[in-house]
Order: C-alpha cells, then structure tokens, then sequence
C-alpha cells in the first residue's frame, strides 16, 4: 500500500479523505488503519478507489 501515492492521486482530484471514507462506506479511523497497513482494503473497496478516482490501475498504490 502506497499511501502517498493514493495521498498525491486525491489531492490531484480534489477528493477529500472524508468524501472517500463516505464513497467506500469505512469510518475516518479504519481508512488511516489500511493506509497504514494495520488492516488491508478488501477488493470491493480498492475497486471503488480505482473507479472513483478514474485510476488506470490498482497496481502502484495498492500492490507493489
């Protein structure tokens, strides 16, 4: 999980972490633990990221 890179791609956006919390349906504090990598994004919710952000790919934030 790269966190600056999913950082960078919302600022470019203008997507605010509490419109993206609000888009996957997760609390503020569970979105800082998948960032962090105290927990993972399920797939569903990487898919709404990839969608909502208009991203080519999951590939450089959310797999290495």
């Amino acid at each position: 999980m790269d966190k600056a890179l999913l950082e960078y791609e919302m600022k470019k956006k203008g997507v605010t972490i509490e419109e993206m919390c609000k888009i996957i349906g997760i609390s503020r504090s569970a979105f800082y633990r998948k960032c962090n990598g105290t927990s993972e994004f399920t797939q569903s919710e990487i898919q709404t990221i990839v969608d909502y952000l208009k991203l080519e790919s999951p590939m450089g934030i959310f797999f290495a």
